[in-house]
């Protein structure tokens, strides 16, 4: 269990002071680090410390760790509010509608906004309608990928 949690944080470090846009990469290394793993334990450990892979807007995507390595109280309260609020996104180029349970657009527009998710460039609310504007070069597949690794719920 030693030798996991030291891999961990190696992995840790690894992706804060480089750009590494794939597992091979990362496999390479941790192997030069001293870590023979496999890809199937990497994944797992990408997984624990709920790394994601994000658009740089030009050029290709990147993994990059949570900007906290724990989620805090409140964001897992956001999150609570983005589950129970949303009931469907439709987009047209980048602009996103969002379908909200009635009195719920406010809270989760806030919530997007507090979670602050790369793709989203801001937001409008009304009763029960949320308008999402992406950031140049970002798509709806980035967003629902984002969406996947922070709030996964809200894509099944």
């Amino acid at each position: 269990m030693r030798e996991r949690s030291n891999r961990l944080a190696v992995v840790k470090e690894l992706i804060k002071n480089n750009r590494i846009d794939n597992q091979d990469t990362l496999l390479d290394m941790l192997k030069h680090e001293g870590y023979h793993v496999t890809q199937a334990t990497l994944s797992r450990d990408l997984k624990m410390l709920k790394v994601g892979k994000i658009s740089d807007g030009w050029s290709g995507y990147y993994y990059a760790l949570p900007e906290n390595d724990m989620v805090s109280e409140s964001e897992k309260s956001y999150i609570q509010d983005v589950r129970r609020g949303i009931l469907s996104i439709e987009f047209s180029g980048n602009i996103g509608v969002v379908k909200t349970r009635p009195g719920h657009a406010n809270s989760v527009g806030i919530a997007l906004d507090i979670l602050a998710l790369p793709e989203i460039l801001g937001t409008v609310a009304g009763d029960d309608t949320i308008f999402i504007i992406l950031r140049e070069g970002m798509t709806k597949e980035d967003l629902l990928e984002s969406f996947k690794t922070r709030i996964p719920e809200v894509t099944d």
